[in-house]
């Protein structure tokens, strides 16, 4: 079956650059020091296919151009990729040890904010509509007893059409998995604010009532930052004269990678 790869270009993606680059500039200035760009598969995991290209060729040019650009911008700010080739993020055997390896990489880079570029695939719509009846003949029964069954079995025309779905859209942590994010927070003790990589302190406990609840707040923080920015990317591409499908969320099965990393 044939997929439409929904793309976003470089070209577009430097709209969202020039948009967001007083945000951004502001926050440098403050507590924004080091983003982690995560072009989406790779590998052995091509994601979605187009008809000339993979979601893991398109993420990838996309991340290199958005990291180039950032570099040039704000000389300052350290800009990290979680792969820079056509391969495996880590250079893992499969998706799950990728995924595992990108929410570490960010963590242990102590990453302020966390973006992961993807290009979304949609299928041809499929169709279908009743044509008429067949007869179709069976037999029953044996000996004497054997007997003609006719059935009417109603006969349908099928065909596909191109999905119209197009347009961007940009996804955050699910609020309903709260609790990964809270454990993606303690987990990432340098944005939790309490230690350096010099630091004896213990990390702290989850399980007491109080740092549980310091670290809600956290990942509660990190959710209105990360609704923020992605309603900003949004208005920009809308602005650029592109569709948007809006800021989304996936509270069922949620986005691994984005509630297991310890940041917006």
């Amino acid at each position: 079956m044939k997929r439409t790869l929904l793309l976003i270009t470089p070209f577009f993606l430097l709209f969202i650059f020039l948009g967001l680059s007083d945000t951004l500039l502001a926050q440098s200035k403050g507590q924004l020091k080091t983003i982690v760009v995560d072009a989406g598969h790779g590998g052995i995991d091509p994601g979605a296919r187009g008809k000339f290209s993979t979601e893991a060729d398109v993420s990838l040019a996309v991340a290199m151009k958005f990291g180039k650009a950032l570099e040039e911008e704000f000389p300052a700010l350290k800009v990290l990729y979680t792969r820079k080739d056509d391969v495996m993020a880590g250079n893992k055997r499969n998706k799950n040890e990728g995924n595992r390896y990108r929410a570490q990489f960010a963590n242990e880079s102590g990453g302020d904010l966390f973006i992961a570029i993807h290009c979304n695939s949609a299928p041809n719509i499929r169709h279908r509509s009743f044509i008429g009846n067949r007869t179709v003949t069976s037999y029953v029964g044996k000996g004497k007893k054997r007997r003609k069954v006719t059935k009417k079995v109603p006969q349908y025309r099928y065909w596909t059409t191109p999905n119209p779905a197009h347009g961007t859209e940009t996804y955050i942590w699910a609020v309903g998995k709260n609790d990964a994010k809270v454990g993606a927070v303690h987990n990432n003790a340098e944005d939790y604010g309490e230690q350096d990589s010099t630091s004896t302190l213990e990390l702290p406990d989850p399980s007491d009532p109080a740092e549980r609840a310091r670290m809600l707040i956290y990942a509660q923080n990190f959710f209105k930052k990360s609704l923020q920015l992605a309603d900003l990317v949004e208005k920009e591409f809308v602005a650029s004269g592109r569709f948007s499908r809006g800021v989304k969320q996936r509270n069922h099965t949620g986005i691994w990678v984005l509630q297991a990393t310890g940041m917006p």
